[in-house]
């Protein structure tokens, strides 16, 4: 019996060893310090203070949650700003999506396949 407790752990060693055992990934997890200066260094939001921006970012994630695309966000951001920026409406999903909601990316992506900006 104790052979054979020896060679399952000698084989559960080598398993370990070579990876052959997968590891599950963390979750995704946020970063709100990283999302704030990022939107903060970025010209053209001018958010009253960090919690707005923070704020203004979770309800970009809860739309994305709420099945809103990618379409509509850049609708809404370039209406809240009052702009036509495709680049500044893009920049600003991307970073709430990247560092507030990362669990939502595909849901982002899929969403976006296809998108076109409006001709001007």
């Amino acid at each position: 019996m104790n052979l054979i407790k020896a060679l399952a752990a000698a084989m559960l060693v080598a398993f370990i060893g070579s990876g052959s055992l997968v590891a599950t990934a963390p979750p995704a997890v946020g970063d709100s310090v990283a999302y704030l200066l990022n939107v903060s260094i970025h010209p053209g939001y001018n958010f009253a203070n960090a919690d707005s921006a923070l704020a203004y970012g979770q309800g970009i994630c809860g739309k994305i949650a709420q099945g809103d695309g990618y379409a509509q966000l850049v609708r809404d951001i370039n209406a809240d700003f009052n702009t036509s920026d495709e680049f500044r409406a893009s920049y600003l999903i991307s970073q709430a999506a990247q560092e507030l909601c990362p669990h939502l990316i595909w849901q982002l992506r899929n969403s976006a396949a296809g998108y076109r900006p409006p001709a001007t």
